[in-house]
């Protein structure tokens, strides 16, 4: 009972947490969305030009200097005006964020958990469970190669990060266009995937086996 009441908390915050990424991505708040996609991506060119402890220092350095600065400016205010507001970043300050045991294994569970579902799902590809699948896990490395070949690391990341805020949202307000697009491609990929299985026994004989 314990246990299952442990997973039911879990899956609540694991429900929030996509709440709050849902309403970044799609823009629900303009200004929080803009200062987040703004902050990431001005980090993410800068890593790109410096190294990561230079870009970390600087940061830094802006952000103590604007809290500095704003708690001086709080502090001539007070004197001036002759009040006790108390200390601008109090609410901050006693905010607890010390991870607890418990929120420590509930993450650590749920990162497990994708870890092994990717490594039987690569060790299914790898090892050819489905021919088609794995030729088709080729055919995405093989374009990929491409990629690199034109992009870096972080380049990718960049346009990844990009792609986050602005593709949900493009999606949003084109759905019905986009899923008829989709479902066009989806269908024609399923075409010559039919037409491989039937054309290679193997693919034939694993897919009999999965039936069975």
């Amino acid at each position: 009972m314990e246990c299952a009441m442990e997973h039911l908390k879990l899956l609540r915050e694991i429900e929030f947490s996509k709440e709050g990424l849902e309403s970044l991505i799609y823009w629900r708040d303009v200004k929080k969305s803009g200062a987040v996609f703004g902050a990431g991506l001005t980090i993410l060119i800068a890593m790109s030009l410096f190294s990561l402890i230079s870009v970390f220092s600087y940061v830094s350095l802006l952000a103590l200097f604007g809290t500095v600065s704003f708690r001086i400016y709080k502090n001539v205010l007070q004197a001036v005006q002759k009040t006790s507001e108390g200390h601008p970043f109090k609410e901050y300050l006693d905010t607890d964020l010390t991870l607890s045991q418990e929120k420590v294994q509930q993450l650590s569970t749920v990162a497990v958990a994708h870890v092994n579902a990717l490594l039987t799902e690569l060790r299914r590809l790898f090892l050819v469970e489905d021919l088609v699948d794995s030729i088709k896990f080729g055919v995405v490395l093989y374009c990929l190669t491409y990629v690199g070949a034109i992009f870096n690391g972080m380049t990718c990341v960049i346009i990844a990060f990009v792609a986050l805020f602005t593709l949900p949202k493009v999606y949003e307000n084109n759905k019905q266009s986009i899923d008829a697009y989709l479902e066009l491609v989806r269908s024609k990929i399923l075409e010559v995937s039919d037409k491989i299985k039937a054309a290679v026994p193997i693919g034939k004989k694993a897919e009999t086996e999965k039936d069975k």
